[in-house]
């Protein structure tokens, strides 16, 4: 069974009807109050929208829970079940923010946790301009996001218990984007070791900046 939904997902994509299937709709008794339509119903009530909404001025009451979560691969789950509709979990990407203690969905009536495994998006796609010091980087997300990585949107790496490097990049507020393996691999190919001060580090060079990948000695590919 499918339900219609009257929602407007933003500006690339018109206002239309989207089919969400009866498995990611909630039900009285599994979710009291039905937080997940009447999420969509504050979603779709605003008229067009233009670019993201201003989530990080918005304050409403906390309304506990949601059986939502976002794996590690950056797919969108719902009461254990895939959400199979790019356009709805673009929908909801749009009013995803992170508090200080945990990632929430947020209207301006009400906000709903929900459980994020690492970071809520992932980096699928790199641009590279340019070389060395002057090198610029552009990523684009799995929801069709695209930063250039630099002051605003900065890159990080982290090492996991493996030795391995994970690289990160900051999409907007407190969210995230990690790189697919892929994208790290050939990140870790334009890295070099580091001179002056960085010289006992491996990094690579992004719009003036020297990007610490890694301690210089022993540095292992991406998991």
């Amino acid at each position: 069974m499918f339900y219609q939904v009257d929602v407007n997902p933003g500006p690339s994509i018109p206002r239309h009807h989207i089919l969400v299937h009866a498995d990611v709709m909630t039900d009285q008794a599994a979710l009291p109050d039905n937080a997940l339509s009447r999420l969509l119903a504050a979603l779709g009530s605003d008229g067009p929208r233009r670019g993201t909404p201003p989530v990080e001025r918005w304050n409403p009451p906390y309304c506990g829970e949601i059986d939502m979560r976002i794996a590690a691969d950056g797919s969108w789950h719902y009461m254990g079940t895939p959400i199979a509709r790019p356009a709805l979990v673009r929908l909801f990407s749009t009013v995803l923010r992170k508090d200080p203690d945990r990632y929430v969905l947020v209207t301006p009536v009400e906000r709903v946790g929900i459980t994020v495994d690492d970071v809520p998006f992932l980096a699928v796609e790199m641009e590279v301009d340019g070389a060395g010091r002057d090198r610029r980087i552009a990523f684009r997300t799995n929801l069709d996001d695209v930063v250039w990585a630099g002051t605003d949107h900065p890159l990080r790496f982290e090492t996991d218990r493996d030795g391995g490097v994970r690289p990160y990049v900051h999409v907007r507020g407190g969210l995230w984007a990690r790189a697919t393996r892929t994208l790290a691999l050939d990140l870790v190919a334009l890295g070099e070791e580091g001179e002056g001060r960085d010289e006992a580090t491996f990094g690579l060079w992004l719009a003036g900046t020297f990007v610490p990948i890694a301690a210089a000695p022993g540095l292992d590919a991406p998991p």
